[in-house]
């Protein structure tokens, strides 16, 4: 198992930079109280090495600084013995939260200082210059999960949450932070070490005749733990949805109402909307969360025919989010007939996946929907008045089963949305399926057993109980420091 140094203490600003009414500076290690008993001066003059654990202080960082008292004899200027003045940093509450019961199971000390770079920072310096050491980027949940309060799986939990775009998402985290993941895998792995035992006990006394019956109920067993790990994997493509989100490109030719488009499903006026064409000169790339999914919205330029270097630079970049999108909305003006345009544009994105969004279904309709169904073989349409949000709620929906595939957002159920635990997964259901087909064919049941053990290998991977040192630091090296 890998190890760090855990005997450096270590402290770190925990709060996102910026100013803010608090701000955290994080401490934790061996030497957490010591280092907090010199920057501390609290109305009870108590230190905090004597201070109960999980309570609260108010007082002072102080810093201690050296001075001469000088004083004159016969007109000659001598040094007198130098005395200590403490000079006030901040005004702060202090909470020290003692090993094992704390977030590492090491001392914490959290000091709560004024937000703000100059009042964080300089505490900090003082941490430092009493011996505690710079963290690196999450190291105090890598400690806590060194130390065994977690595991990987929960670990990487905590990044999801401080990560999520969705309240979706952040339940999905919070019921792998829950250790329900591990829990499923710990089960799945504890029979399957069962199953192994047994092949293992037939392998090494050959002597002694399998039971047909008790081979059976072997195999059957086997295909159950298979089976609960395709489950898992099944949700895979609903926990990376959740994650990552969903690019969805907004496409169309000059003045069709892209960029309201855009403003309406952001519910706020993001891109400039005129009535003069190519008023979008770039791409713009929002955020947004349409019923629980995230999506990354980016509104195109509708510059076909660039006329200089900054439309030209314009369309590539068009043409490189059509080319990656997971979803396009091609968007038609309805009070205008299908114009060359129109088709040009329908020849480069056909084979994406694409919904038609036909805007200004307010106004008299001149779209003939015959003369594009051919073409883009959609079946769908969605009407729609940006400016009037009419048909908005019917776009939303019609976005949402396109990438969801009609299914509920399901989010009180374990989702596996990691891609190392999906890989990890599948590789596990890999050795499965050939131990299955080992056992069922009546083939030698070493090789069966050894794909088990490999299974078995991939899921402690997830969990983090059979994992190399160079992996845990790339995992932490995600995190921000102070976390």
């Amino acid at each position: 198992m890998y190890q760090p140094k855990l005997n450096d203490t270590i402290v770190a600003i925990s709060t996102a930079a910026g100013h803010g009414g608090i701000g955290i500076i994080r401490l934790s290690g061996k030497k957490a109280l010591s280092i907090a008993d010199k920057m501390f001066l609290g109305k009870s003059k108590s230190k905090p090495s004597q201070f109960k654990t999980h309570t609260v202080h108010y007082g002072n960082i102080v810093v201690r600084r050296a001075s001469s008292v000088v004083r004159k004899i016969n007109n000659k200027t001598q040094g007198a013995p130098r005395t200590t003045q403490d000079e006030i940093v901040d005004e702060i509450l202090l909470t020290v939260m003692r090993a094992p019961k704390s977030y590492t199971c090491e001392d914490i000390v959290e000091i709560s200082s004024h937000g703000g770079l100059i009042p964080m920072r300089a505490i900090l310096r003082i941490a430092i210059d009493y011996g505690a050491r710079l963290a690196e980027p999450g190291e105090f949940t890598k400690r806590a999960y060194l130390n065994g309060r977690i595991d990987l799986t929960q670990a990487e939990a905590v990044l999801d949450i401080i990560n999520s775009q969705t309240d979706a998402f952040l339940k999905v985290s919070l019921n792998q932070l829950k250790g329900e993941l591990t829990t499923e895998l710990e089960l799945i792995r504890e029979t399957l070490m069962s199953i192994y035992t047994h092949l293992e006990a037939i392998v090494n006394f050959p002597e002694d005749e399998v039971d047909p019956a008790s081979q059976k109920e072997l195999l059957r067993k086997l295909k159950g733990e298979q089976e609960k790990i395709a489950a898992l994997l099944k949700t895979a493509d609903q926990g990376k949805v959740l994650k990552e989100g969903i690019r969805v490109v907004i496409c169309g030719k000059p003045n069709v109402g892209k960029s309201s488009l855009l403003n309406v499903l952001l519910k706020e006026p993001r891109a400039i909307v005129t009535d003069i064409a190519g008023t979008t000169r770039d791409t713009i790339e929002e955020t947004a969360q349409i019923k629980g999914i995230p999506f990354q919205l980016v509104d195109t330029a509708g510059i076909l025919e660039p006329r200089d270097l900054v439309e030209k630079e314009a369309v590539k970049r068009s043409h490189i989010y059509i080319e990656s999108a997971d979803l396009i909305l091609f968007v038609i003006d309805s009070s205008r007939a299908l114009a060359k345009e129109d088709f040009d544009l329908i020849d480069k994105i056909q084979k994406n996946n694409v919904l038609v969004v036909v805007n200004k279904c307010d106004l008299k309709t001149k779209f003939e929907k015959k003369k594009m169904s051919p073409l883009l073989q959609v079946k769908k349409f969605v009407e729609v008045s940006a400016l009037k949000k009419i048909g908005l709620k019917e776009l939303e929906d019609a976005i949402v089963e396109n990438v969801w595939h009609g299914k509920v957002v399901d989010t009180p159920r374990l989702l596996v949305s990691n891609l190392r635990h999906i890989e990890s997964l599948q590789k596990a259901d890999r050795a499965l399926l050939k131990a299955v087909d080992v056992v069922s064919r009546d083939q030698p049941f070493e090789l069966a057993s050894e794909e088990i053990k490999a299974a078995v290998n991939h899921l402690d991977q997830i969990t983090g109980k059979n994992v190399d040192a160079d992996l845990i630091d790339k995992i932490f090296m995600e995190f921000c420091i102070g976390k």
